[in-house]
């Protein structure tokens, strides 16, 4: 019998276009590489072109990969100008429903739903009743042109997310329909709206908490939300639950991913030790 999974990833990874070529990018990829450094096992359910190569950059840090075959893999163009990043998206993988979960993902502990091209169907949600489920909202906040460029999308159902415990998006996710954020503030439990260099605001229960991050010198964003939010949730765990010492694990490791590029802004191993050992006086209910 293989080890069990205490962490499980839904969503597509990507290939981004860069100057230099195709790269491995997408929130799962990010995130199973923090689970890795917290010492906790994943699993991770995906969707790519057969044979895709930037899976392998996946393979080592998943214990469980199951990739569902598409025409394409989900690929990002990012073009950043003066006033902000356009985005283009260049092809879409195939969606991800209840039925392609296996029977023995059940259990597992924790679930991250990281939809980034409105992929996962929110039903998923309600399969994981014993777990701590966790939604990174943005892959549901996008719409796309004919030509690719991604749009924002307004997303709200009050009945998918009562059955998740945890939400995070960025102020920028919901920019063009701010009042977004009392209204999920409203329904779920556990909000946390990042706000880069300024922290961020835990709702807890609709009450706001805000939070502080260190302040770092940027080098480049890309993945900063994707480990804070796979830093939070594995710190719960490993934390016995205290949000007061998850939320300060998330926003240390975060605000070092800012000074590295790509997949390695994901923290190593020593720096989660670092984080959990600076927070252990917070580590109460």
């Amino acid at each position: 019998m293989p080890e069990p999974l205490d962490y499980l990833l839904i969503g597509h990874a990507t290939a981004d276009l860069t100057p230099t070529g195709r790269i491995l990018g997408g929130t799962v990829s990010y995130a199973a590489r923090v689970v890795r450094a917290f010492g906790l096992r994943s699993g991770t359910l995906t969707s790519a072109a057969p044979d895709e190569p930037l899976l392998d950059g996946l393979k080592p840090y998943t214990d469980d990969l199951i990739v569902l075959d598409a025409d394409a893999t989900s690929t990002f163009e990012n073009i950043y100008t003066p006033s902000g990043r356009i985005q283009y998206l260049r092809a879409v993988a195939a969606p991800i429903g209840v039925g392609d979960i296996p029977p023995h993902w059940q259990d597992v502990p924790l679930v991250h739903l990281a939809p980034l091209t409105d992929e996962v169907d929110p039903q998923i949600a309600h399969h994981f009743p014993n777990a701590l489920v966790m939604l990174t909202l943005q892959g549901w906040l996008r719409r796309w042109d004919a030509d690719g460029r991604v749009r924002f999308k307004s997303w709200f159902d009050a009945d998918v997310l009562r059955a998740i415990d945890i939400v995070v998006f960025s102020e920028e996710d919901i920019a063009e329909a701010p009042q977004l954020e009392a209204e999920f503030a409203g329904v779920v439990d556990h909000l946390f709206v990042t706000r880069a260099e300024r922290g961020g605001t835990y709702y807890h229960k609709g009450e706001p908490i805000p939070y502080s991050t260190p302040q770092v010198e940027l080098l480049h964003p890309t993945g900063a939300g994707d480990v804070f939010a796979a830093s939070l949730l594995c710190g719960l765990h490993v934390l016995d639950g205290s949000f007061a010492a998850a939320i300060q694990v998330a926003a240390y490791l975060a605000a070092i991913s800012v000074t590295r590029l790509g997949l390695d802004s994901a923290p190593t191993q020593s720096e989660v030790e670092q984080a959990l050992a600076e927070v252990g006086g917070l580590a109460t209910h």
